[in-house]
């Protein structure tokens, strides 16, 4: 491997007084944030925080410039932890990448090596990036439902957002497992690719009428929520007995307003979902089944783009005006 050029390409955010700014250019690995283990990158992917960053439609960093991308994958090329050697492949996704540490849109990264997985057996670096932070959480929920008690026996699990990198990767790995699997969308023309995931069922939120009592009839064994909000309060009061709701998402809002009814009467669970913040056992292990049993056999479907770096400024905007179904890969360095 060779050694880190004097500079290098990355995509970097700014902010002058009140605006945001991004863009291309050159940097020395001496610009980068702190960290143990240095990275040639090969591949990134683009989520919804990282186009609400990059376009400043979302107060997503912390501190400026950064260099933007949550995710990445590539070749280790110098570490000072014991963990890593050169030419090891890795990836790291979330850790506060674009958001206190400069992240995966440079040809070098360089990152805390508590936030560093190898590439689990049988997975490419480009694979690990279709995955990415999205397909991570969705089997970080599952195995919080699972560690609560979720089973197939208690009935279907009802996944909010459907359409998105985290809703597409929840109905695939819970199908396979054994669920089944509802979808919950607004997005009605797009019920050939949900089923084709393994969703039995579409429902049209536009079509939903929530109600307003404590309690509503149980239909759910259990939910995964990309949407917070309203649709977070409804599924509380509509989720069985012993169900628990993994809660990802705030697109539908922040607030929760909802009553102790289906906590203390029907035993519901919400479970947190933060894929960001969590010791490296729980980081690893979800890699892990990520590449056994909660593998996606639907992982070209779910993220067929492939970018180039190049590419990269064009692209944010239909993800913030979601308009995008699929997620995408960004080829930094497709050669390692």
């Amino acid at each position: 491997m060779s050694t880190v050029p004097e500079k290098f390409t990355a995509f970097r955010i700014h902010k002058n007084d009140k605006t945001i700014t991004s863009g291309f250019e050159q940097i020395s690995l001496n610009d980068l944030t702190d960290g143990e283990v240095v990275i040639k990158v090969a591949y990134s992917d683009i989520n919804y925080k990282d186009a609400l960053a990059a376009t400043g439609k979302g107060r997503i960093l912390r501190t400026y410039p950064l260099v933007g991308g949550i995710d990445l994958s590539g070749v280790v090329v110098s570490s000072e932890d014991s963990r890593f050697q050169t030419g090891d492949k890795v990836l790291v996704c979330g850790a506060q990448l674009s958001e206190l540490y400069d992240g995966g849109y440079a040809e070098y990264a360089r990152v805390k090596a508590d936030s560093v997985v190898n590439l689990p057996q049988g997975m490419s670096l480009r694979d690990v990036m279709a995955l990415g932070t999205a397909g991570y959480t969705a089997a970080l929920a599952i195995q919080r439902m699972e560690d609560n008690g979720q089973v197939p026996e208690r009935g279907p699990i009802i996944v909010t957002g459907a359409t998105g990198g985290v809703g597409s990767f929840a109905i695939n790995m819970l199908s396979n497992i054994g669920y089944q699997v509802i979808a919950f969308t607004g997005k009605v023309e797009q019920e050939p690719y949900l089923k084709a995931l393994g969703a039995s069922q579409l429902i049209n939120r536009n079509d939903i009428e929530m109600g307003t009592k404590p309690l509503e009839n149980a239909q759910w064994g259990g939910a995964i929520d990309n949407v917070g909000g309203d649709t977070l309060s409804w599924l509380t009061r509509t989720t069985c007995v012993w169900g628990n709701i993994a809660s990802i998402g705030l697109a539908g809002g922040i607030k929760l307003d909802s009553t102790v009814m289906p906590f203390i009467l029907r035993g519901v669970s919400i479970l947190g979902i933060n894929s960001v913040e969590m010791p490296i056992s729980v980081r690893t292990q979800g890699w892990k089944r990520l590449s056994t049993d909660l593998k996606p056999t639907k992982l070209a479907l779910i993220s067929p783009t492939t970018i180039e770096f190049k590419d990269l400024p064009n692209a944010f905007d239909a993800y913030v005006d979601g308009t995008v179904t699929g997620r995408t890969v960004v080829a930094i360095d497709a050669t390692l």
